[in-house]
């Protein structure tokens, strides 16, 4: 599987900003039990942040073995999330869901912030590209009225003027009765700087691939092995024939509010599908291995020192995780709980939004 986030700083034509999902149909539904991971002995004695759900911390075996290594024929770029490795991390506090739009709007009440998708690309970044096209705006999944090939995502994204967290379909839309959605259109430093304003900080890959496993070790999903136990869907992500029409058999077409799936055995909601959620690391695809050949015990591991891709050199990205509403068996299978997300740090979706963490003292 591939997954390139999108780009200000790639400018086709009028697209200023580029995005690949998650990719390549594969099916991962095993039938073996689910393995639990016991939570560590001790009582918790701190009260919990409004919001926050604690996280007890512990062992576990970090990334799949249901990697995908093509995009539509393009092959070995996706062996990321290999070596599987364990981890320990220690105890956190983690919100229940997503950042609401509410929530983010009372940030920017608060402090006046605009998001990078509130403000214009300067010539000085973009210095060959045409004065008209350097206009505030995000990438927005636009799907096809009709079957496509799965072969060229420019046919399903297009940069659109003027969309953002309050418009997150341009000039006209709204988010008004939308304030329990996840806000979206959010580039890495606006999440970052949202956790800042309220005392929190984005969590480490380690610790939300620990949080979203719920205490289940090794298991393909959040919630288990099978996708829809019991004929019941677990998060929101597209049935139908991707990208042209989503069937909704989740309940939603689209993004849904959060807490509308069941939550994990941790108490979190929405840790697959919905919206891909942004992590404090810098991404590299040869991380995990790094981390094994240093060889002894892998604690608490922050990510490495600077990002480098090589699908776009260049561009620096972030670590991103959970999949989002338009994961699709036909295309994007990033909802199973070990695989990994990327995308240029300075960059949103209207499918990518974020939760934070807070360290217990």
């Amino acid at each position: 599987m591939l997954h390139l986030t999108p780009s200000r700083k790639v400018l086709q034509s009028y697209i200023l900003a580029i995005f690949v999902l998650a990719t390549a149909a594969y099916t991962v539904d095993n039938q073996s039990p689910e393995k639990k991971t016991p939570p560590p002995s001790g009582k918790n004695t701190a009260m919990a942040p409004a919001g926050m759900v604690r996280i007890p911390g512990g062992k576990f075996r970090m990334g799949t073995p249901a990697a995908n290594e093509s995009l539509c024929s393009v092959p070995g770029l996706t062996s990321d999330a290999l070596p599987v490795h364990t981890v320990q991390v220690k105890a956190f506090w983690m919100d229940e869901h997503e950042v609401t739009n509410a929530e983010f709007e009372k940030f920017v009440k608060a402090t006046g912030y605009k998001t990078l998708a509130e403000i214009a690309p300067t010539a000085a970044e973009f210095p060959t590209a045409d004065p008209a096209l350097l206009v505030p705006g995000s990438v927005v999944f636009s799907p096809p009225a009709y079957e496509v090939p799965l072969d060229n995502y420019l046919q399903w994204w297009e940069y659109r003027k003027n969309a953002n967290w309050r418009q997150p379909f341009g000039k006209g839309s709204s988010i008004k009765g939308k304030e329990n959605y996840p806000v979206v259109h959010i580039a890495w430093e606006d999440a970052a700087a949202y956790a800042k304003w309220a005392g929190k900080r984005l969590p480490t890959e380690a610790e939300w691939e620990f949080a979203a496993r719920g205490g289940l070790s090794e298991n393909t999903y959040t919630w288990g092995n099978q996708f829809t136990p019991g004929a019941r869907y677990m998060a929101n992500t597209f049935q139908g024939s991707f990208p042209s029409k989503d069937l909704g058999k989740d309940g939603f077409k689209g993004m849904a509010p959060v807490k509308q799936y069941p939550k994990n055995g941790y108490g979190l909601y929405d840790m697959a599908g919905n919206v891909w959620e942004w992590c404090s690391d810098w991404y590299r695809p040869d991380y995990y291995t790094t981390l094994v050949r240093k060889g002894g015990a892998i604690v608490d591991p922050k990510g490495p020192a600077d990002s480098f891709d090589p699908a776009e050199p260049g561009i620096s990205k972030k670590v991103q995780k959970g999949g989002s509403f338009l994961c699709s068996d036909q295309y994007c299978s990033r909802y199973v709980v070990g695989s990994r997300g990327k995308g240029d740090w300075k960059t949103g979706t209207n499918h990518l939004g974020f939760r934070c963490v807070k360290d217990i003292r």
